[in-house]
């Protein structure tokens, strides 16, 4: 029975080639964008999932509350928590520390040398803790004592080539020279990995480099202020870690709340933990070590996979039942022939699960050509490939199945529920039930469309106005380079200075600037700060930047009180300026009050001038209370104001005068505005994959409205020859046979327009500055599904308008 349906089934496929093409094309397209989110999905919720104990790792984090009220939330935590954990805390298995530094690191026998940023202190156990896979050297021992680095598999052949590397030695640049000696070569780091690793330094280095730097206090070990430490957790087998959360305040109570300058100032901290799979899409606070995913994000493309591929299955059904007066009286001489009713219903079926089955196919090939290109717009490091994990492709395919047994049963019974002689004598008619479940989907796909319709031109319009907001700061025709930190503090001035007078005399250099930071750089320096002369001592977290002289004037900075850093006033050494954000943060009443005013956070400094709040990143995040601090010896970045009119020279030139003073130093630059709008670019792609996908959802659903209009136009096919033998013109019958149609469509706006708001208010929470969302673009939205709707059912309604009547009555 089954190969005779099959036969039945394709003969009926080659029979109606434009209605087979309709619905093979429209299910293709919704299978294959459900297959490429799929394998997004899959991708971005894999992170750190391929670590053996990944469910019994957690990170510690730390909140900051001063007065009463959280301050910041931050990824990282202080290095003694870890230790202190194992031994309170019989749950804790194992720890692992990881803490930042950026190498200059120089193989002097290849004349090869590079800065690095990819590149930790850690602590001996984050080799098993985190599968790191040594090709070479000795697990237990690689990280154990002073002076010890391990290279990546690619970081080692920039190195040192082909040559073996254990045992040799790298030199490490700062103010002063270290050497690090190379004591293993790991596996390349997988890149689903909220970590990327290219080297691990031994921990007790860190130690030993701050003793040098006249740290008596083993800082890295016991500092419970210092917070620029990633803290791994190692569970038990068994322990559920929301549980040993609930410990954690009594925990903060014993370490840290009772400190005394805490208690003082009215500086409160509490810890959280987080699992290891949740940082990548759950985790964006201070200091993350990598620019995290979006979970709500992935589940808005998940959520709208399943639209999709559901508007796909609706087509199937409208078209199947716009075909059912051509089909009426099939049914009714199979049955009079003898056909039983679960035969007709199984070989509905059957033509439901090849249509489907061959959508697949195409839906494959077609995802198979695409998913390069995709994962490239959508900004993924998922493989060059199209590859879904096993556990997802059984959710897939069983909601593949029940949709295409779900879509072909309704037409199933419907067509199978005809009564033979009723349908050949012709009085055959449909039921004003199944009419409503019709137009119901109708309003359904079209809801869903105008939520993405909406929801694409509100991801734009935020996208638009972070980018066009003005910063408050000048960062255009700005080549940022990296500092130079090869040379001691005592030797910095005399080669720093005539380097940047050099600089300054050559015509297209306007302005050099040194500072700690950048704009669209996170500021990691914060210290707690006092006001000197207030009745209360409250600390307030002011995050700080090394600047020198020129940083205002360098960067267009606004000051609205005091005056700018200068070198008439040696006292400036302990002088600072604090912008507006500040000001309020502190309790001052405006800024003439804050200058002079002085702050204390140990030392005392004194505020010389109050700046305008300036935007030190995007958009997404509200400006900090912002301190900056006269350190004419501050390296970390140049700001290079340059004319590009002729860049290529300018370039070259400002590399020979870096060559010239700083051999030691490799020449690496960016241009400000590109950095700064890297923080955007997130958002940009989500955009535009959101926008390419409601698309896609617009032009299914017009299949929808296609079968349903077609439908409409062979039920009418008499009534319309009728009306034209009586008079009516052409835009009669448009308007007659398309009022239903645009009636849905505006029912559906209904629907749409409190659920898309819901939604996209929900997703502008994430931005410190956003949209307010607009009643205009409901409208517009809605007046685009109309548009599209009246060109889909207006195409179907002009032709049956222009038919021959004596065509269409020659059966009365």
């Amino acid at each position: 029975m089954f190969k005779n349906n099959l036969k039945i089934a394709l003969r009926n496929l080659v029979k109606r080639k434009g209605y087979s093409f309709l619905n093979i094309f429209g299910l293709a397209i919704g299978i294959a964008c459900c297959l490429l989110i799929f394998q997004y999905v899959a991708y971005e919720r894999s992170y750190d999932k391929f670590q053996d104990d990944a469910s019994r790792i957690v990170r510690v984090r730390l909140d900051n509350y001063q007065k009463g009220k959280l301050a910041w939330q931050s990824a990282t935590a202080y290095p003694p928590i870890p230790a202190a954990m194992k031994k309170d805390f019989p749950e804790v298995e194992d720890f692992c520390r990881l803490k930042q530094v950026d190498l200059l690191l120089s193989n002097e026998a290849r004349h090869v040398k590079f800065n690095e940023t990819k590149s930790y202190f850690a602590d001996p156990s984050v080799i098993k803790m985190f599968n790191i896979q040594l090709l070479k050297g000795n697990p237990n021992t690689a990280l154990d004592g002073p002076d010890k680095i391990l290279l990546s598999e690619t970081n080692a052949k920039k190195y040192f080539g082909n040559e073996d590397p254990l045992g040799k030695r790298l030199t490490m640049r700062d103010n002063a020279v270290h050497g690090y000696e190379v004591t293993g070569i790991f596996k390349d780091y997988p890149a689903n990995s909220h970590l990327v690793i290219n080297h691990l330094v031994s921990y007790s280095t860190l130690a030993k480099e701050l003793r040098a730097q006249g740290d008596t206090s083993n800082a890295s070990e016991t500092a419970w202020g210092w917070y620029d430490y990633y803290d791994y957790i190692k569970l038990k087998p068994g322990t559920d870690w929301k549980q040993l959360e609930k410990k954690l305040p009594a925990f903060c109570e014993r370490y840290i709340n009772n400190d005394e300058w805490r208690k003082t100032n009215n500086v409160k901290a509490q810890l959280y933990l987080i699992p290891l799979s949740d940082i990548h899409l759950y985790s964006n606070y201070n200091q993350e070590v990598e620019v995290n995913g979006s979970g709500k994000s992935v589940g808005f493309l998940f959520m709208i996979s399943f639209f999709i591929i559901a508007i796909a299955w609706v087509n199937y059904t409208n078209l199947a039942t716009a075909r059912s007066l051509e089909r009426a009286k099939e049914v009714g001489v199979r049955k009079v022939m003898g056909a039983l009713r679960m035969d007709l219903i199984g070989q509905f079926l059957t033509e439901s699960f090849l249509l489907n089955l061959l959508a697949f196919v195409l839906a494959f090939v077609v995802v198979l050509i695409l998913a390069p290109a995709f994962n490239q717009l959508i900004g993924t490091n998922a493989p060059g490939g199209f590859f879904m994990p096993a556990n997802y492709w059984f959710p897939f395919l069983s909601m593949f199945f029940a949709g295409t047994f779900l879509s072909g049963v309704y037409p199933a019974f419907i067509l199978s529920g005809y009564h033979p002689v009723v349908v050949l004598k012709g009085l055959f008619k449909n039921t004003s039930k199944g009419r409503i479940l019709r137009k119901g989907l109708i309003v359904g796909q079209f809801a869903i469309s105008v939520i993405l319709i909406a929801g694409t031109i509100i991801v734009y319009q935020q996208v638009q106005f972070m980018r066009q907001q003005k910063l408050g700061a000048d960062i255009n025709q700005t080549l940022v380079l990296e500092g130079a930190h090869t040379l001691r503090d005592s030797v910095y001035q005399s080669v720093f200075q005539p380097f940047k007078t050099s600089l300054l005399q050559q015509s297209d250099i306007k302005s050099v600037a040194a500072s700690s930071s950048v704009m669209g750089e996170e500021i990691t320096w914060t210290s707690g700060y006092t006001r000197v002369s207030a009745e209360t001592k409250q600390a307030i977290t002011l995050y700080t930047l090394g600047v020198d002289y020129d940083f205002l004037p360098g960067y267009d900075l606004k000051l609205i009180a005091g005056r700018n850093f200068s070198r008439d006033f040696a006292t400036d050494q302990r002088a600072v300026l604090i912008n507006e954000k500040a000001v309020e943060m502190l309790g001052f009443k405006n800024a003439e009050e804050a200058v002079n005013a002085k702050l204390s956070r140990g030392d005392t400094l004194t505020i010389v001038g109050v700046i305008a709040n300036y935007h030190h990143q995007g958009m997404q995040k509200a400006i900090d209370p912002t301190l900056l601090w006269l350190r004419p010896n501050i390296n970390q970045y140049y700001s290079v104001k340059i004319n590009t009119t002729n860049l290529p020279h300018t370039l070259a030139s400002i590399e020979k005068t870096w060559n010239n003073y700083f051999p030691n130093d490799p020449f690496n630059y960016f241009f400000l505005d590109d950095f700064f709008n890297q923080q955007y670019k997130a958002d940009i792609r989500f955009g535009q994959v959101f926008g390419l996908f409601a698309t896609l959802a617009i032009i299914i659903a017009c299949f929808g409205l296609l079968g349903l209009s077609a439908y409409n136009v062979l039920q009418r096919t008499k009534e319309i020859g009728i009306r034209k033998v009586l008079g009516a013109s052409v835009q009669n019958l448009l308007i007659l046979l398309s009022r239903e149609f645009i009636i849905l469509v505006f029912v559906s706006l209904f629907v749409a327009i409190p659920v898309c708001w819901i939604v996209m208010h929900n997703w502008l929470q994430d931005f410190a500055y956003r949209i307010t969302i607009s009643g205009w673009v409901f409208i517009l939205a809605g007046f685009l599904a109309v548009l599209i709707a009246l060109a889909t059912v207006g195409f179907q309604a002009l032709k049956a308008s222009m038919a021959n009547p004596a065509k269409s009555l020659r059966t009365e």
